[in-house]
C-alpha cells in the first residue's frame, strides 16, 4: 500500500506542472486524496467488509466530489487531475499510468449483474467531461476527447472524440510531432485533438507547430552566423525525441 502511493505521488509531479511540493500533494490535491481513501476502501471491499468500505467511499465523495466505487479496480501511478464530478462505477477496472480529468464518468448502461463498467487499459488519457459507458475496452494508450461519449470498444492508440464517439486519425508526422513538442512543455490539452470542436486546443496546436518552426530557425542561423566569422554562442536545441541537436 505504501509503494502505490509513493507511486500515486510521483504520478501528480510526473502529470501536473502546476504541483510544487510533496505538502501540496499530500494535502491539496483532491484526486490524490480519493485514490488513497479508494485503496483502503477497495482492501476492505476485498475482504468481505462491504459496509464500512462503503462508509469510507461515501466520506471520500463527500470530501473530494469524486465518487469511485469500492469494487473499482485501480491501477499503478493513477491520476485524477481536479477531480471535481468523476464517477467511476463498481466494475470499472483501470489499468497502470491512466489519466482522468474532471467530469470523467465510467459508468454502465445495464442493470444486471456481473460486468457493466468499462475496463481501461494502460496508458488510456480521458478528456474533462467525457462519458465511456458500458462493459467495453478502451485499449492502451488511447485518448478520449473532452466530453465524447463512448459507447463502443477503442483500440490500442486510437484517439476518440465527439457524441457518440468515433475515432480520427491522428498518425501523421505533423501531429506527431506536435504531441511530442506538447510533452516536452508538459501540455495536455485534456485528450483533445485537433479535430475536437475547441478554438482554443486548436490555436495552441498551430503555436506549437510555430514554436517548433522558430526553434529550427534560429539554430540554423546561430550556425551561419558562426560560419560568416560573427561571434555567436550557438546552444543545442533539444529534439523532439528528447536528443539534443548537433551545435555544429
Amino acid at each position: 500500500m505504501i509503494e502505490l502511493i509513493k507511486e500515486d505521488i510521483a504520478s501528480v509531479f510526473a502529470r501536473d506542472p502546476a504541483a510544487k511540493s510533496l505538502l501540496e500533494v499530500i494535502f491539496v490535491y483532491p484526486g490524490f486524496h480519493a485514490i488513497v481513501l479508494h485503496r483502503v476502501s477497495h482492501s476492505l471491499w476485498q475482504k468481505g467488509i462491504k459496509f464500512p468500505a462503503r462508509i469510507i467511499a461515501h466520506i471520500s465523495r463527500w470530501i473530494t466530489g469524486i465518487e469511485i466505487h469500492p469494487g473499482a479496480i485501480l491501477g499503478r501511478r493513477f491520476f485524477i487531475d481536479h477531480g471535481m464530478g468523476v464517477v467511476i462505477g463498481e466494475t470499472t477496472i483501470i489499468g497502470d499510468d491512466c489519466t482522468l480529468y474532471h467530469g470523467v464518468t465510467l459508468g454502465g448502461t445495464s442493470t444486471s449483474e456481473g460486468k457493466r463498467h468499462p475496463t481501461l487499459h494502460d496508458g488510456v488519457v480521458v478528456g474533462a467531461g467525457a462519458k465511456i459507458l458500458g462493459p467495453i475496452e478502451i485499449g492502451k494508450d488511447a485518448r478520449i476527447g473532452s466530453n465524447s461519449v463512448v459507447l463502443k470498444p477503442v483500440s490500442s492508440g486510437a484517439t476518440v472524440v465527439g457524441i457518440p464517439g468515433h475515432v480520427v486519425s491522428v498518425r501523421d508526422n505533423k501531429v506527431t510531432d506536435r504531441k511530442k513538442i506538447a510533452d516536452k512543455m508538459g501540455f495536455d490539452a485534456y485528450g483533445t485533438t485537433a479535430d475536437s470542436p475547441d478554438p482554443v486546443a486548436y490555436a495552441i496546436n498551430h503555436m506549437l507547430d510555430h514554436i517548433q518552426i522558430l526553434d529550427k530557425q534560429i539554430h540554423d542561423m546561430k550556425k551561419e552566423l558562426v560560419k560568416a566569422g560573427i561571434e555567436c554562442k550557438v546552444e543545442g536545441i533539444t529534439a523532439l525525441d528528447g536528443c539534443e541537436l548537433d551545435k555544429e
